[in-house]
């Protein structure tokens, strides 16, 4: 006897992005860490979220560029389907509510598609580096033709260019570097960045995004 399909979930009628932040020891949360408590989080504000069809549904949730473990942002982005047509502004109250106080839900709106996830500004703190030192090591960066570093991934060492990804680079104060860097593939994370700078025995770095966009956006 054949299986019986499972019933159809209706279409979304309406998207919306949700920004949110990682913040002080959230930084060390996982992406799947975030995603189970967001999911918490959705049912115990009641979002009217619309669910995949199938044997197993889910709630249609779509994640955009998450920041790899270890670092702050506070310009994390996803993107909801809902059953039913909400106020945005009224979302991100109910799910301000609900989520840990170290995972902001910032803002909410309607999808725009005109909006650029294509690059990251970045703050990097490197503690007890001054700012003359760090402006000759960007300065040196920047000037390359090609900076290659190297990366463990799941199928091994990976080397790649650091260089062709970074449109911006320079200490804002002491101790303290901006970079904008496009997402590429490979993509180049602010570490690898550190890692490829003239630095002599440089601190561990604390690193937080500031903000998501297009290039040219971010480095106005």
């Amino acid at each position: 006897m054949a299986r019986q399909q499972p019933p159809q979930q209706p279409p979304p009628v309406q998207r919306l992005v949700i920004q949110y932040g990682k913040l002080a020891r959230m930084g060390f949360a996982s992406h799947r860490d975030f995603a189970r408590a967001f999911e918490r989080g959705l049912r115990r504000s009641e979002v009217p979220m619309a669910y995949s069809s199938g044997f197993n549904p889910h709630p249609r949730i779509s994640y955009v560029n998450p920041a790899p473990t270890g670092v702050e942002s506070e310009a994390e982005y996803l993107i909801i389907a809902l059953r039913e047509t909400c106020i945005p502004a009224d979302v991100r109250i109910k799910l301000a509510a609900v989520m840990p106080e170290d995972f902001p839900i910032i803002a909410a709106h309607e999808v725009d598609p005109s909006q650029s996830w294509d690059a990251s500004l970045w703050e990097i703190h490197l503690d007890g580096i001054s700012e003359e030192v760090l402006t000759q090591a960007a300065s040196i960066f920047m000037e390359a033709d090609e900076i290659l570093v190297s990366r463990e991934v799941k199928t091994g060492l990976r080397t790649f260019d650091a260089r062709g990804s970074v449109e911006s680079l320079k200490p804002v104060d002491r101790s303290t570097l901006k970079v904008v860097i496009r997402h590429t593939e490979p993509l180049v994370r602010p570490a690898d960045v550190v890692g490829a700078l003239t630095l002599q025995n440089p601190p561990e770095p604390r690193i937080k995004r500031i903000r998501q966009g297009s290039p040219t956006d971010l480095l106005t």
